[in-house]
């Protein structure tokens, strides 16, 4: 059973790492992007079956794709319909040496292809977001439903209805004209970033970092600003990206428990990262100029992390820039997110009284752990420990991700104690 066990799990982190790929090469192989993830998914149940006599091939991605290709020949040849399009592709599979066979600069291609088919317009937004976290972030339906605080059924539902809409309307595997990029920029952006936040805070499982996710986000961000240099927000949000992957080392400790910002070894920081988000905000910079436009929403939230990122120490962020940072942010973007991470800068500039005035009058986020837990760090720096131990306990039993848990619970002992 053990052996057993252990494929699984292997079997379980292919597939977080090489998901976006797998089936971003099947698309472009079969042009179906729900019929793609069936066989991978049939791929992966022949790894179950196959590798604990076989063992795990040296190349598990290219083995998992190379046999979903086959299943999908098999397919269409037992549909006696095989035209010249799939002869080629069997012609090309058997002329294989090695299923091992792969070649990362077009699978790179087929990704930002990916990204752009599940962004496409004729998807709802909701659509976008769970087709985007299933296909190209690899979550299972199961995650993305805990992550959105909605049922499975729900996230279900969306992601058929989103390969059913993309299907139908024929939508064709590929990077769009250059002159539909202004109506579809937007969308790509924050699929891109939606899977960048949840590997860089994963909302749920056992890791706080999912960085098999946040590498993948990254990567695309750079690829697409070489695609439209002249784009600030994307260089916004590749600066954004560079600046928060720099503190990865510093973010866990040994036994991967979150470290927050305050208390993170700032030397640990990947300095060189740092530079290459200064400069990627300062491309934003000179694009906005450009245009004439006003600064955009990732390239706000990079300067909030650039001064983060660029503070010495904790004691000297500039706290009083960050909060005006955040009013424009509020003013061009707001959500409820936005507005309790203001709060959050407002305490370290003006202290916890004001900034607890400011999160008691916000609506929005009753079913989010990050209410409670912000109201109990403002509650424990006044002092109000047994008010500040309940609301550590509430939004211990909220969250989803175990690292998180433990760190709100052993915040709410320290308060009791």
């Amino acid at each position: 059973m053990g052996g057993v066990s252990q494929i699984q799990q292997t079997v379980d982190a292919v597939w977080r790492m090489e998901a976006a790929k797998i089936v971003a090469t099947l698309t472009r192989a079969v042009g179906d992007v729900g019929f793609a993830e069936d066989l991978a998914q049939e791929a992966l149940v022949d790894a179950l079956t196959q590798w604990p006599d076989s063992g795990v091939p040296r190349n598990p991605g290219a083995w998992l794709t190379a046999v979903a290709k086959r299943k999908a020949i098999d397919q269409w040849r037992r549909q006696e319909n095989l035209d010249a399009k799939y002869a080629v592709l069997a012609h090309e599979l058997e002329m294989q040496d090695s299923p091992d066979a792969w070649d990362p600069d077009r699978i790179d291609d087929d990704v930002l292809r990916l990204v752009f088919i599940s962004s496409h317009p004729v998807l709802s937004r909701e659509g976008q977001i769970a087709l985007t976290l299933r296909v190209v972030g690899g979550l299972t339906t199961d995650e993305i439903a805990r992550a959105f605080l909605t049922s499975k059924s729900t996230i279900a539902a969306r992601i058929t209805r989103a390969k059913k809409t993309l299907s139908e309307a024929a939508i064709p595997f590929e990077v769009p004209d250059r002159s539909q990029y202004p109506q579809r920029l937007s969308a790509v952006l924050s699929v891109i970033y939606l899977v960048y936040n949840e590997g860089y805070s994963a909302s749920i499982g056992q890791r706080w970092i999912r960085d098999e996710l946040c590498s993948e986000a990254l990567r695309l961000g750079r690829v697409l600003a070489a695609l439209v240099p002249d784009e600030p927000e994307v260089h916004g949000l590749v600066s954004l990206m560079e600046f928060q992957s720099s503190r990865f080392a510093a973010r866990t400790d040994g036994d991967g428990r979150p470290i927050l910002l305050e208390a993170q070894n700032r030397a640990r920081w990947d300095r060189a990262q740092i530079q290459r988000g200064v400069a990627a905000l300062a491309r934003s910079a000179e694009a906005l100029q450009r245009k004439g436009v006003g600064w955009g929403p990732y390239a706000l939230q990079a300067a909030i992390a650039e001064c983060h990122a660029t503070a010495p120490t904790a004691e000297d962020t500039d706290w009083k820039h960050i909060v005006m940072l955040y009013d424009g942010l509020m003013q061009i973007a707001p959500s409820p997110i936005v507005a309790l991470n203001r709060a959050v800068a407002v305490a370290m500039a003006d202290g916890p009284a004001a900034a607890l005035d400011i999160v008691d009058g916000l609506t929005g986020l009753d079913d989010s752990y990050l209410l409670p837990s912000v109201r109990g760090e403002l509650l424990a720096r006044l002092g109000r420990d047994v008010e500040a131990a309940a609301e550590f306990d509430r939004a211990a039993q909220m969250t989803d991700n175990e690292r998180e848990r433990d760190i709100l619970s052993d915040k709410a002992a320290q308060a009791r104690t």
